[in-house]
C-alpha cells in the first residue's frame, strides 16, 4: 500500500481540484466519490477505479473485491484536504468518468434528456431516477450542471456507475430519435396532454427543463406531444426531480 504525507504532492494536488474545480473534471475525465456506499458502488465496476484512497486508522470492508486496485493511504490533514462533507467517513475513489462509444449510443432508445437544470441536487436525483427506473442513457445539455460535481455525484447515490451520462446538443439529439422513430416528450402548460393520458411506451426521449423558466422554446417546438402534471394543491409547481420521476414511470411499461 503506497502512503502519501505532504500535501504539496502532485497527485493530492490532483484530487483537490477534482473534489473543486469543474474544467479540471472535464480536461482529465475523472471525479473523485467520497464515502463507504459511493465507493463500494464504483468497485462494482473496478474498470473506472484508478485508485482507492484511505485516511489513516480507516479500514476497508473485508467483503470489498480489491484486487489488483491501487490502494493509497494519506494523512488525516490530507483526508481532510480532498473531504467535501463535513463529517467524512476517510474513503474515496478516484475514477474515470463512464464514455459511451458511437456504437453503444445508437442502441439507446429511451432516453432523458435534460435542459439547463442548474442544481446539482436536482441533477443528481434525476440520474438516480433515470437509473431506478431502467432509462438507458442520460443526455445533459447546455448549461445543465456537471454530472459530476461532488453535490451531483451524491444526490445520484452511485447510479454514476451504473447509466451512461453524456453531454451533448439536445436539438441533435432530438433528431437522432426522430430519424429512429422514438417519439419525444416535453413538458409545458401550454398546448399539452395531461401526462396519464399518454399510453406506456417501449422507447421514448422526455426532456425536462430549467427550475425556473422550464423548456426552452427552441426545444418545445421539436417535441411530438407536451405533457403536463395537474397541480391539485396550492403549490406553483413541483420540483423538477420529482416531476421527473413521475413522467418516466407513467411512461415505462410497468412489470408485473
Amino acid at each position: 500500500m503506497k502512503r502519501i504525507e505532504s500535501s504539496q504532492n502532485t497527485q493530492v494536488k490532483h484530487w483537490k481540484k477534482l473534489v473543486s474545480v469543474r474544467k479540471e473534471r472535464d480536461k482529465s475525465g475523472e471525479f473523485l466519490v467520497e464515502g463507504f456506499h459511493l465507493v463500494e458502488e464504483s468497485l462494482k465496476n473496478k474498470e473506472n477505479v484508478l485508485a482507492l484512497i484511505v485516511r489513516e486508522g480507516t479500514t476497508i470492508p473485508t467483503g470489498w473485491n480489491v484486487d489488483e486496485v491501487d490502494i493509497i493511504e494519506v494523512t488525516m490533514d490530507i483526508a481532510k484536504e480532498i473531504a467535501e462533507t463535513e463529517h467524512s467517513q476517510g474513503i474515496y475513489a478516484h475514477c474515470s468518468q463512464q464514455l459511451a462509444t458511437p456504437e453503444q449510443q445508437q442502441t439507446w432508445k429511451k432516453l432523458l434528456l435534460v435542459d439547463a437544470v442548474q442544481d446539482p441536487g436536482n441533477v443528481g436525483t434525476m440520474i438516480r431516477t433515470a437509473d431506478a427506473a431502467g432509462m438507458d442513457a442520460i443526455i445533459l445539455g447546455k448549461g445543465s450542471a456537471d454530472a459530476y460535481n461532488p453535490k451531483t455525484v451524491r444526490s445520484g447515490q452511485g447510479s454514476h456507475f451504473h447509466i451512461p451520462i453524456v453531454k451533448g446538443d439536445l436539438s441533435q439529439w432530438i433528431q437522432t430519435c426522430k430519424e429512429q422513430g422514438i417519439p419525444v416528450y416535453g413538458t409545458s402548460l401550454d398546448e399539452s396532454v395531461l401526462y396519464n393520458q399518454v399510453q406506456p411506451q417501449g422507447q421514448f426521449a422526455l426532456i425536462m427543463g430549467n427550475e425556473g423558466s422550464g423548456l426552452s422554446p427552441e426545444l418545445l417546438v421539436q417535441t411530438d406531444m407536451n405533457l403536463k402534471i395537474p397541480l391539485l394543491g396550492q403549490a406553483e409547481s413541483l420540483n423538477v426531480a420529482v416531476a421527473t420521476g413521475i413522467l418516466l414511470y407513467s411512461l415505462i411499461p410497468q412489470a408485473n
